[in-house]
């Protein structure tokens, strides 16, 4: 297997999906704008969104891949199809109790998650109650779907799993144009997008892993599946992932229940620059994940430590060469990007400034987030979960101090607190001039992104998981240089916020096209004059494979 061209098939995959996702967001913007509406179904997204993230693309993944790789590597076909149909009776039926759950105590969920929706006395918290019992179920779909994903990485098909995000953006689309105005309020057709998107990514990864004959079979003996051994270790092995993994996650929702009590719309606008900071990290960031988690794993299995160590090397200096670039493109042509993509309908020119700025502090974090996604694996696949466990505990006690420090600032000594939901509405509403807001929530969450990343590579050096290959400092000045004239470029090229505001559709997509073939294209050139050579890395991820 070709690393390169595995992640070339990856990331064309991602792009194919983030490129619906964008049209996705437009249909979206467009239709509802950023409001409470919206505000309402962002919230109730997040919810089922998260508990995926913990139970499958996070926790369950982190400690399935590897198990399963090890499985293959050393064991027999049949042991393998054994593990696989305990694994999958078993988190199935974990996933109806906790979709159960979720329905029944959704009121409980959306408080907690979303305070300042049940404290502004308005429809929001109610809506938010509706729209999280849709789009609960989709963790059940999300997480098999997830599971299936690893079984296909394991088996290096990364095509189908790469692809199958596609069918979540499509059913937003269809149901956002054509199904919206036939509900009443019409968002409810986004939260049934959602339950959709869900039987349709699951749908598609059956003929996959029927073909490769590792569909999984359910069986009714569920003593037996517990008692597994490697049923066990992944049940072991999750207990601290899980634990890392929401911590990332708990985050997340404290920086949402911060968003809930500032201005209507700033769920919104946090919502969307994310989705234009995913862009990058999904085709990247996934990319290189899905790839490196199979491939380390089969390293450790077979005690390659060398072949281990380049590999790590190898992604890390692909996350460099194409996050740092992606990074300063964003944090440069925010206002360009979110005007292009989202200020059409109700979505105002306020909204895009605000989210320029959610947008401008978040590219701070890209490359950490990404390279989060190349270190961790490191981890992961020796089976080592607890040192990316302990990080991920010390980088949210850093994010929350950042959000205290930047969202409420000096205002925590202004007002005689009662730590109510009133007294931190009325400090969140008042001393404009020294916080940050909504922009505030992005800062501490790309910072932290940071942080995590740069002791997850401090955690590899001190085990001797990882030792830098040679030509590193020649590699980070050329990178330095070639960054420098692409700023300059972008800088001069963009012209006047303001202008951007007020052009016509075809001359946003004419210029910002200009602006990221120029920027992309001076990037590698200066690359190139300097001695980059794309072989170079075609070369290091055969011999790191």
């Amino acid at each position: 297997m070709n690393l390169l061209r595995a992640l070339v098939t990856v990331s064309s995959m991602t792009l194919l999906s983030r490129a619906l996702g964008f049209a996705r967001d437009f249909v979206i913007a467009r239709s509802f704008g950023a409001g409470s509406l919206t505000d309402a179904f962002f919230v109730a997204f997040k919810l089922p969104n998260l508990l995926r993230r913990l139970f499958a693309e996070g926790a369950f993944s982190q400690a399935f891949v590897p198990i399963l790789g090890e499985y293959k590597n050393r064991r027999g076909t049949k042991r393998v199809r054994t593990l696989i149909d305990n694994t999958a009776t078993l988190l199935a039926l974990v996933l109806l109790v906790v979709a159960a759950l979720g329905v029944l105590a959704a009121p409980l969920l959306v408080w907690i998650s979303a305070p300042g929706f049940a404290a502004a006395g308005d429809d929001r918290f109610a809506l938010t109650v509706t729209l999280t019992r849709i789009t609960f179920p989709y963790i059940f779909f999300m997480s098999l779907t997830a599971m299936a994903a690893g079984i296909l990485n394991t088996w290096s098909r990364f095509a189908i799993p790469a692809f199958t995000p596609t069918l979540l953006n499509l059913s937003f689309i269809v149901m956002a144009l054509f199904a919206a105005p036939h509900f009443d309020p019409p968002v409810l057709a986004l939260a049934w997008a959602v339950f959709i998107g869900g039987i349709l990514q699951l749908s598609l990864q059956i003929p996959a892993l029927r073909k490769i004959g590792m569909l999984p079979r359910p069986t009714l003996n569920l003593a037996r599946a517990w008692k597994d051994a490697g049923v066990r270790r992944i049940a072991r092995l999750m207990a601290p992932a899980v634990l890392g993994v929401s911590v990332s996650q708990v985050s997340l929702l404290i920086n949402t229940l911060f968003a809930s009590f500032l201005a209507a719309g700033s769920v919104s606008w946090l919502y969307y620059a994310d989705r234009l900071m995913e862009f990058p990290a999904g085709l990247l960031g996934v990319a290189l994940g899905s790839i490196l988690l199979p491939s380390l794993s089969r390293h450790h299995a077979n005690a390659n430590d060398r072949e281990y160590a380049a590999l790590l090397d190898w992604g890390m200096r692909l996350t460099l060469l194409l996050a740092l670039p992606a990074a300063l493109g964003l944090a440069l042509l925010a206002a360009p990007l979110i005007a292009t993509l989202f200020l059409y309908g109700a979505f105002s020119a306020e909204d895009a400034l605000a989210t320029r700025q959610a947008l401008m502090a978040y590219s701070l974090g890209l490359t950490g987030l990404i390279l989060i996604k190349v270190l961790a694996p490191g981890f992961y696949a020796r089976q080592n979960i607890r040192t990316p466990v302990r990080i991920a505990l010390i980088t949210l006690a850093a994010t929350q101090l950042m959000n205290l420090c930047f969202l409420l600032g000096l205002a925590w000594f202004s007002f005689d607190l009662d730590f109510s939901f009133a007294a931190l509405r009325h400090i969140l509403a008042h001393r404009q001039e020294i916080r940050f807001g909504h922009a505030g929530l992005a800062l501490s969450i790309g910072l932290a992104a940071c942080l995590n990343a740069l002791l997850l590579y401090r955690g590899l050096r001190r085990h001797q998981i990882y030792t830098p290959q040679p030509g590193w400092g020649k590699f980070m000045a050329k990178l330095a240089a070639a960054l420098a004239v692409m700023a300059l470029v972008l800088y001069f090229g963009m012209g006047n916020t303001r202008d951007w505001l007020e052009y016509a559709l075809f001359a946003r997509l004419l210029h910002l096209s200009l602006l990221v073939t120029s920027g992309a294209g001076v990037y590698f050139a200066t690359l190139w004059m300097l001695g980059f050579r794309l072989a170079d890395f075609r070369r290091q991820a055969a011999e790191s494979n």
